[in-house]
């Protein structure tokens, strides 16, 4: 018994490095094979932070890896795999979500951003509601002084694992995706508990629009999950 639960702890605290591995292979593979196109994007971008739904991260994180981008990711076991995933990918991590570690990871993403950097987030994550924009992405932006960018991500063919809150979307190898990005949102310094909702709302609309872009251009893509007899 004492040594099924040595194994069981030696396990999960390999776990994460060799999940992570394997799952960095498969969207490695899958990326050098996908098709992007962009709209809306600027050639260098400074103190703006690219928010779009949790279930769509995926064709951006493969198109946009290895330019030194922070990402927030979660105080969890399946954050970190994704962290491992992340920094193989090349972007820069701040643990830390609504649940655990918000604060911190809060004031790390604003002095980075202070100091010029690109910030990815995916404002209805970790665990939803899907599609609804959190608060602390308005007062990041507040506090550092930057911009949101709302941004819209579709592929074709690819799955969606219908059975999951986000609905996450897998390319197929050599599908075609599409990236864009709409009209830029700044938050007054002045702005108070009233406005901040408003942005917040707007910010939601935003991304709701240009994820309806990004989905017309594409189309529906089937689920991961067989059809209910």
């Amino acid at each position: 018994m004492d040594r099924l639960k040595k194994l069981k702890k030696r396990w999960r605290a390999r776990r994460p490095k060799l999940v992570s591995r394997l799952m960095h292979g498969i969207v490695a593979a899958i990326g050098r094979t996908l098709r992007v196109e962009t709209r809306g994007f600027e050639p260098s971008p400074e103190r703006t932070i690219y928010c779009g739904w949790h279930g769509r991260s995926f064709p951006f994180a493969v198109h946009f890896r290895d330019r030194g981008w922070w990402v927030i990711i979660s105080r969890s076991r399946d954050g970190d795999i994704q962290n491992a995933i992340f920094e193989r990918l090349g972007y820069r991590i701040v643990r830390g979500s609504t649940g655990r570690g918000g604060v911190r990871a809060a004031l790390c993403a604003i002095r980075a951003l202070r100091e010029g950097a690109v910030l990815a987030m995916t404002p209805d994550g970790p665990r939803g509601p899907a599609e609804e924009v959190q608060e602390g992405i308005v007062l990041i932006a507040q506090r550092s002084g930057s911009r949101i960018v709302p941004v819209g991500v579709a592929a074709k063919p690819a799955w969606t694992a219908s059975k999951s809150w986000d609905r996450y979307l897998v390319p197929k190898p050599f599908a075609r995706a599409i990236l864009i990005a709409g009209e830029p949102i700044t938050v007054s310094p002045e702005a108070g508990p009233e406005a901040m909702e408003t942005i917040r709302v707007t910010l939601q609309s935003s991304i709701a629009r240009v994820q309806a872009e990004a989905n017309a251009t594409m189309g529906p893509v089937p689920s991961l999950e067989p059809a209910d007899r």
